[in-house]
């Protein structure tokens, strides 16, 4: 059901799905989703997701999982953190990477749809921790599509090296609001 509502968005809305890679060599990883400048982003995103059948979860605030709509926030992947507990989130993703079977777990490292000085790179250290690959993804508002296309490895290479590539790759990539968009990532 996921997979034709998935379709439908990107008919309905003229975009294409862009898969530039075989995600069936990819069990468990990081989804980094960049830019993130717009709301639209998380729609167009998840369905590209859906259309590609990726076992995706996110971390999102705990208010948006406890109301009587929680129940279609957690059907899309969405896992409540309280974030007025002091918690070890890099341990937390890290064992729940490593306990998983398959798992994608999505994050939007620029932390907010304002433009950011830098992003937060805790997704570098949980990949680290759970010794699994980053995927990029991505949403291209001019040419209008949206998928994953680039694994980036984190063992053995430094921080500084993962972000540079990172960069690298979203540079030609065109965001809604390209003003919130900073390219320069760390």
């Amino acid at each position: 059901m996921k997979k034709l509502i998935g379709k439908l968005v990107y008919a309905i809305n003229g975009w294409k799905l862009k898969n530039g890679l075989d995600i069936d060599q990819v069990d468990k990883c990081i989804l980094i989703c960049a830019p993130h400048t717009s709301n639209w982003d998380f729609y167009y995103t998840l369905a590209a997701f859906w259309q590609m059948g990726i076992p995706m979860k996110m971390f999102i605030k705990d208010a948006w999982t406890k109301p009587w709509y929680g129940f279609v926030i957690k059907a899309m992947g969405g896992i409540g953190i309280d974030r007025s507990q002091r918690n070890n989130m890099v341990q937390f993703a890290a064992d729940l990477l490593q306990n998983a079977d398959h798992l994608y777990l999505l994050n939007t490292p620029e932390g907010s749809r304002s433009r950011a000085e830098k992003w937060k790179n805790g997704f570098y250290y949980i990949a680290k921790e759970a010794q699994v690959p980053i995927v990029l993804a991505f949403c291209d508002y001019k040419k209008k599509e949206a998928g994953i296309d680039k694994i980036v490895q984190t063992q053995g290479r430094t921080l500084e090296e993962v972000m540079q590539e990172i960069e690298d790759y979203y540079r030609t990539v065109h965001a809604k609001y390209p003003e919130n968009y900073n390219q320069k990532i760390f």
